[in-house]
């Protein structure tokens, strides 16, 4: 298929659902203006992987697209909040900037999508480990693993947030 007949596809599919997708967006979230964002981005994502829906299928797969980034946008919006509410209780000189606060936001969303997209038992060690912090053989008992798969899974873990953390790394 030629760039010109995907141009042309995404300008149908676009046509014939940005209504309707935005539509079920705002009944979702109750917010015309996340609506119309996610609605954008909805297709955004069509357009950058290159992978056009079936037309039998577009809704489904603009629904799908859709559920993810809402999911997105809701653990975007309780990380913010918990952030903000931590920042609340430091006196106002050890607050940061506003660009400072903006950089420490935007490092936190993307550990947050790292430590998502790693095996459930690495993510729990490194959590584990970094918020509650325990020892390695404590969380070795409370998982029932062994202490050198904790380390494996630190080594994991560390090793993801290093490398989405430091673009030299990559």
């Amino acid at each position: 298929m030629s760039a010109g007949d995907t141009s042309q596809d995404l300008q149908t599919l676009y046509g014939n659902n940005h209504g309707w997708l935005q539509g079920w967006l705002r009944r979702r979230l109750g917010n015309a203006f996340d609506a119309a964002d996610l609605a954008q981005d909805t297709f955004v994502r069509i357009l950058v992987s290159g992978r056009m829906p079936d037309a039998a299928q577009s809704r489904a797969h603009l629904t799908q697209i859709a559920k993810g980034l809402v999911i997105d946008l809701h653990r975007r919006r309780v990380l913010e909040a918990a952030y903000l509410e931590a920042l609340a209780h430091l006196p106002e000189t050890l607050a940061p900037s506003p660009e400072e606060r903006a950089l420490a936001l935007e490092a936190l969303l993307l550990l947050d999508a790292v430590l998502g997209g790693l095996p459930a038992k690495v993510r729990e060690t490194f959590m584990l480990s970094q918020l509650d912090g325990l020892t390695y053989s404590a969380i070795a008992a409370q998982l029932d693993i062994s202490v050198g798969a904790v380390r494996k899974y630190m080594l994991r873990a560390a090793l993801a947030c290093h490398a989405a953390l430091s673009p030299e790394a990559a």
